[in-house]
């Protein structure tokens, strides 16, 4: 379990474990939107682990007004992308090294709706939440399609899903509170947490995909992208922009 907060991230553990009845889970720290944070934990642990089976990219926020990362990243791209693009390549040699290494990224149908801002990613200009939020969902997608082209000559295979409206925190300023009256009026029209989890979980371990890679689900069930998330051109622009801003 990769975690933000030590804090929280010590209570799921202890969920996880008592749920599941096994000690085989072990709780490491990395803040998704720290470059300096991603480095160290990749380094951990790969100097602990040589091989990785599966990696799950579910790190996610949505800003209610512009908000900058450790690194000067808006904060929407700066976690829900870029943070999951170092985080990803700093892990490919024991991906490459598993039986079937497999990289799922979640996404979001908001995507749809999104727009790569070349001119101003970082949308210094002209922010509101739902253009920050659908650009960073719409970079997930264009990663996974690059990374499966980038892979496709190893058994790593990458994908990404739309898990549905599931009832988390995401949108809940932890500090504020802000957020928090509205999530719980909607909370009976979403998924739950271990529901919205099961296109995730079916794209870490399910036979059905093997060999499947640069592909979208929505839930358990391959969809077809709309046009905007299908232009080579632009998941190779997004890939070399995002090489330059991690450093890589």
């Amino acid at each position: 379990m990769v975690c933000r907060s030590e804090e929280r991230g010590k209570a799921a553990l202890e969920e996880a474990i008592n749920k599941s009845g096994s000690q085989h889970v072990e709780l490491m720290l990395c803040d998704l939107g720290d470059l300096e944070s991603i480095r160290s934990f990749a380094t951990a642990f790969c100097s602990k682990y040589d091989v990785l089976d599966v990696l799950v990219n579910n790190a996610g926020v949505v800003s209610i007004k512009r908000e900058i990362t450790k690194d000067g990243f808006e904060m929407d791209l700066g976690i829900n992308h870029l943070g999951h693009f170092l985080l990803t390549n700093l892990l490919l040699e024991p991906l490459i090294a598993a039986h079937q290494g497999r990289v799922v990224s979640v996404a979001s149908g908001a995507y749809k709706v999104g727009h790569i801002h070349f001119d101003d990613p970082f949308l210094s200009k002209g922010f509101n939440p739902i253009k920050a939020y659908a650009q960073s969902k719409l970079a997930n997608i264009l990663f996974i399609k690059e990374l499966a082209q980038r892979l496709s000559d190893t058994r790593v295979t990458a994908n990404c899903v739309h898990p549905g409206a599931v009832g988390t925190q995401i949108g809940v300023n932890r500090q504020t509170g802000f957020g928090k009256s509205v999530h719980a009026l909607l909370r009976p029209f979403f998924l739950t947490p271990e529901q919205g989890a099961q296109g995730a979980i079916y794209l870490a371990t399910s036979p059905d995909v093997v060999g499947m890679s640069g592909q979208y689900f929505y839930k358990t069930k391959h969809q077809k992208l709309t046009s905007r998330a299908n232009h080579p051109e632009d998941a190779k622009r997004l890939w070399q922009w995002s090489e330059k801003q991690v450093g890589l």
